[in-house]
């Protein structure tokens, strides 16, 4: 180990102390604006965002989402957990890509006992749905059009054939709005953003320490501002879209709020031991880098399972829909995954 290496408790940069601080508020301004404008545009009429506006949102969210994974999160990960500052042991396993392999398989554990939970619940009162979409339309949690009545007219009711009495229909589309019913598809929502939300929330918090004690912290900064903003407008379409109870209508909201919260908090706790701690340090390494990783695998599930795959392969309205509207999404998605892929060349 080299001796100008600073391996010990050390401490951060001292500059720019005061712009640091205007930092926590510039940076929860942008963040919290990006998250929560999706959410209230989707519910507010005086705003009047145009449907294609907010596809944009939604798929430009997705590819910020993967690329955040790969380029703000892996990436670091194995910087962190490779430093000369740390254990010859830690140098001899690529753990930065075990840990998100760990993280990606426990989260589809998760995911597939909340699954099998739900569809049980739903056979014990003899009914079929598929909380991800994959028989009834579009995913749940993505797309701003419901798809209640393509469910009413698919659902095939009880063993004893198809229905064909008026009444009986209308009794059906009755039965998929009781609230047991929407528990299993609202549990199945929740999970998938909540596993979402983690993840970004604990890269929120680590950008945040690095940023408050950065030597480069005017680059740093900028760049921030705007990695912020794009991952918060990410996090809010996928918050817009739930289709959720009135009783769970503050989810979204709070959700994106939090978001916003996650980076300030970051930078004040980042400052308040700003005199002993070392971003570069032994433990420090060690721990972002572990976090880092864990949410690298987060996300990547959840980019790629939660968003690309079930939004295009699995959505029967983006397989039916026109080239047009199809290269428009994969476009918008393209387009946010290469912003946000460069944003890396320098944060």
């Amino acid at each position: 180990m080299s001796d100008d290496l600073n391996c010990g408790s050390g401490g951060g940069s001292q500059k720019y102390f005061q712009l640091r601080i205007a930092s926590i508020f510039i940076i929860l301004i942008g963040s919290t604006a990006g998250a929560t404008f999706p959410v209230l545009a989707a519910r507010s009429s005086w705003l009047h965002v145009p449907k294609g506006l907010f596809d944009f949102a939604k798929y430009f969210g997705s590819g910020v989402i993967i690329a955040t994974a790969f380029i703000h999160l892996l990436s670091p990960a194995m910087d962190e957990l490779s430093s000369p500052c740390l254990n010859p042991a830690w140098l001899e396993y690529p753990y930065a890509l075990a840990l998100a392999l760990f993280s990606i398989f426990g989260i589809f554990i998760v995911e597939l006992v909340a699954f099998r939970w739900g569809t049980a619940k739903l056979a014990a009162i003899s009914m079929e749905h598929d909380p991800h979409g994959h028989m009834v339309g579009s995913h749940a949690a993505h797309g701003p059009e419901g798809n209640d009545n393509r469910e009413a007219a698919q659902w095939s009711g009880p063993e004893d054939g198809p229905n064909t009495d008026g009444m009986q229909k209308l009794e059906d589309v009755e039965t998929l709005h009781k609230p047991d019913t929407l528990d299993s598809g609202v549990a199945a929502q929740i999970i998938g953003v909540g596993i979402l939300e983690f993840g970004v929330v604990l890269h929120s918090v680590l950008i945040g320490l690095t940023l408050a004690v950065n030597e480069d912290f005017k680059i740093l900064f900028a760049v921030i501002i705007f990695h912020q903003t794009f991952e918060g407008l990410g996090i809010g379409s996928r918050l817009a879209v739930l289709k959720l109870p009135q009783r769970f209508n503050y989810i979204p909201m709070c959700a994106a709020i939090l978001y916003g919260l996650c980076t300030p908090i970051g930078i004040a706790v980042g400052l308040g031991v700003r005199t002993t701690y070392n971003p570069d340090g032994t433990e420090a390494s060690i721990i972002s880098g572990i976090l880092d990783a864990l949410s690298a695998g987060i996300l990547i599930y959840t980019g790629l399972v939660e968003l690309l795959a079930h939004e295009f392969l699995f959505n029967k309205e983006m397989i039916n829909a026109s080239n047009g509207r199809l290269a428009y999404a994969l476009g918008c998605m393209l387009f946010g995954c290469g912003i946000m892929a460069l944003l890396g060349r320098w944060a």
